[in-house]
Order: C-alpha cells, then sequence, then structure tokens
C-alpha cells in the first residue's frame, strides 16, 4: 500500500512538471485558483493548520478575516506550485521583468567582497522564483539544501528540476551538506537556505510572534565558521504577475559570547525580520504545517 501510494505521488508531480508548463498561462492560472479554492473549501488538516498560524500573526483577527487569509494564502500556495511548475520555461527576460528584489546591493556588494554570502529566506510567495532571480537575472550560482522526500523518486525528481533552474542541491541528510556548504562560502559563494522551520533537536528557540519556535541553526553556524555575510530575504506577491522581495541588513556575528550564544542571537534576528515581512503580508506565508512548539506539545499529549 505504501509503495502504490509512493508511485502515485510521484506519478502527480511528474504529470504536474509535464502538463501544467505546456498550459497557456491564463488556463494555468486559473486551474491553480480552482484548486485552491476546491482545497479550502474541503478544511482539510492543511487549511486548518494554516488558518491557527495565520491566528497568531494575526491575533486580532475575527473569523471571517482568517477565513479570508487562509482562503487568499491557499492561491498563494497554489501560485507557488504553477509558477514553479512553469518555471524551466521562463526566459532571463520574463524572471527580470516579473520579480522585484529591493535592496539587492546588499547581495552584491557581500559577493564582490569575496566573503561569501548566505541568504536565509521563509516560505514565502515563491523562493525557487526568488532562485531563479538569482541564477538567471543576476547570473549568481549557488548551492542549497533539500529535504529528503518520499519517494526517493520524487526527491531525485525536485533534485533534477532544480539543478535545471542553475542551483546546486544538497541532501539534507547524509552529514556532508554543512562541509559542502563551508567549502563554497569559504570560497566567496552564494548559499541560500529556507530558514524558518526546524523541529529537530538542533533547533534553535526562538521567539516568534509571541511564542516559542525553531529555527535552524545552519545560517547563524554557517556565518561564524566562515565569515560569510548573513543576510535574510522576505518575499511578497504584488501587482498581478509580479513577485516582490527584499534584502535586509546584514546580521553581524556577535562580538562576545559562546558560539551557542552567537548561534541563539543571530537566529533570533532572523526571526524577527522573517516576522516583519510575514506580518506585512500574512497570506503568503505558506507554512501548513505546525511550527510553534506549543502546538507539537499539543500534538503529543502530557508527557507520564
Amino acid at each position: 500500500m505504501s509503495t502504490l501510494k509512493d508511485r502515485l505521488t510521484d506519478g502527480l508531480y511528474g504529470l504536474g512538471w509535464a502538463t501544467v508548463k505546456k498550459l497557456p498561462e491564463p488556463v494555468a492560472t486559473a486551474l491553480g485558483r480552482k484548486i485552491a479554492d476546491t482545497a479550502w473549501k474541503r478544511r482539510g488538516k492543511s487549511v486548518l493548520r494554516l488558518e491557527s498560524n495565520l491566528a497568531r500573526v494575526v491575533p486580532d483577527a475575527t473569523p471571517e478575516r482568517l477565513a479570508e487569509l487562509s482562503k487568499a494564502g491557499m492561491r498563494s500556495y497554489m501560485r507557488y506550485w504553477m509558477e514553479s511548475f512553469r518555471l524551466p520555461t521562463w526566459s532571463r527576460e520574463r524572471v527580470a521583468a516579473d520579480v522585484d528584489i529591493k535592496d539587492a546591493h546588499y547581495l552584491h556588494e557581500g559577493l564582490a567582497s569575496g566573503r561569501g554570502v548566505v541568504l536565509a529566506l521563509p516560505h514565502l510567495a515563491n523562493w525557487d522564483l526568488a532562485g531563479v532571480w538569482v541564477t538567471r537575472a543576476q547570473g549568481v550560482p549557488f548551492t542549497t539544501v533539500a529535504e529528503r522526500l518520499k519517494p526517493e523518486s520524487l526527491f531525485d525528481r525536485f533534485v533534477a528540476y532544480r539543478e535545471s533552474l542553475g542551483m546546486e542541491v544538497l541532501p539534507h541528510t547524509g552529514g556532508s551538506a554543512f562541509g559542502t556548504l563551508a567549502r563554497r562560502l569559504r570560497a566567496g559563494g552564494l548559499v541560500c537556505l529556507v530558514a524558518d522551520r526546524d523541529l529537530s533537536a538542533s533547533g534553535v528557540e526562538v521567539s516568534f510572534f509571541g511564542d516559542t519556535a525553531r529555527m535552524p541553526a545552519g545560517p547563524a553556524i554557517l556565518a561564524q565558521q566562515t565569515g560569510a555575510l548573513l543576510l535574510p530575504v522576505t518575499l511578497w506577491y504584488e501587482d498581478g504577475s509580479t513577485m516582490h522581495g527584499r534584502i535586509h541588513p546584514p546580521i553581524d556575528v556577535p562580538e562576545s559570547g559562546t558560539r551557542a550564544e552567537k548561534t541563539s542571537q543571530m537566529t533570533q534576528a532572523l526571526a524577527d525580520a522573517f516576522a516583519g515581512g510575514i506580518a506585512d503580508h500574512p497570506e503568503d506565508w505558506h507554512m501548513l504545517q505546525r511550527l510553534w512548539l506549543a502546538d507539537l506539545e499539543e500534538r503529543e499529549g502530557p508527557s507520564t
């Protein structure tokens, strides 16, 4: 049964990549919105979790406002998928025209200094499109990390897709990713990491919208160990077809403290930058899983 489910999952994603990118764009857009609205009306676990997460981001929202936000959030989420299925067909000119990233000078100045740069971003808008803006519109290759998916064939499909967009993709598990990222940074390269959720024991606890969550330590530790510049990035949709973004000022390594203390301070600074972008554009935050520790404890139940 598990094998059948895995094959079905992989087949559906394969169908998306093969079919959606061939559809006329208005048809693909309408299809994505239809799928989003249908999922939203069914009120499944993912939609309810998104709404619960948004209730923390917008604590004074009425039930009606939360419903509006979750509906817009599902549309934004499906826009991510429809765009991502079609990204291999986007030209450099299309990417340059449809992506507007503010304060990109932080990225260019960091790379020009030879220090290496870590771009860290949350699950906002379309992080794959932001990556294509880097590789195609800016002509800068970069290295990233992907979580291993099941089935393995689906993970391989995602890796091949992202590599076709000019990214070097490393598997999250296996133990060698961190060392490779550090080598790329010491050579003056660019690393891009989605960094707003880490439920592992190595995750750093941060205050996020008034409660405790865990975020990955990797961006802060890489900056400390390699001297790379750590730059938060936030993204949002606006003006129809355009995706906007902002590269925030560097997060400096604290001058004093243990490595753990420095990592905690830097990761909190990342969380604060992410929170600002998410609060401004909550409908574009695609967090359909549990994030806050209180929600995880609720699922697990009290210990005995």
